[in-house]
């Protein structure tokens, strides 16, 4: 079996547009590509994590894709308003060094609705949280996981050195 590549991923503004009713009706998308990529794992970055348990988490997904469930990642509390900024790509390289001997050398990318999130830009899939994960978002998440099984980590750019200089744990 090949490397495993992650996939962060956001909620609100993901999985059903933001503000709108909470059905998840924008997973089965994610889920269709997810199943085309044996070694794709999901790393729950939403808020979501917050108030709920990973194994209730879980059964929003469809049951043949809850075996790719990597995890959460972990809750870093900022400390000001400026810390904010790329916080969830600080504690996905925090999740990444906890569970990857390399973490430096993942394969990950993000599907988030906001773009602060992430300073890695080129490794975020940007959705627009008034309509979720729409089709276009689909073919860009499987460019982007077929560039990483076919070797072209470079194409959706590196992790910035200072993240992993931080010391986020």
């Amino acid at each position: 079996m090949s490397r495993p590549t992650y996939i962060f991923m956001d909620f609100d503004g993901v999985t059903h547009p933001w503000g709108e009713a909470e059905d998840f009706r924008c997973l089965p998308r994610i889920e269709a590509v997810v199943r085309e990529f044996s070694e794709a794992r999901i790393v729950i970055a939403s808020d979501w994590r917050m108030l709920f348990s990973l194994s209730r988490l879980i059964t929003r997904f469809a049951e043949d894709v809850r075996a790719q469930i990597a995890g959460v990642t972990p809750q870093l509390l900022p400390k000001t308003g400026a810390e904010l900024h790329g916080l969830r790509e600080r504690e996905a390289m925090v999740w990444l060094a906890q569970h990857e001997a390399s973490p430096g050398e993942a394969a990950w990318c993000a599907i988030d609705d906001a773009p602060g999130n992430w300073l890695s830009r080129p490794r975020l899939i940007l959705t627009d949280f008034k309509r979720g994960f729409t089709a276009e978002d689909e073919g860009a998440l499987r460019r982007v996981l077929q560039g990483f099984r076919d070797g072209k980590r470079n194409q959706v750019g590196t992790v910035a050195p200072s993240l992993w200089s931080r010391d986020s744990a």
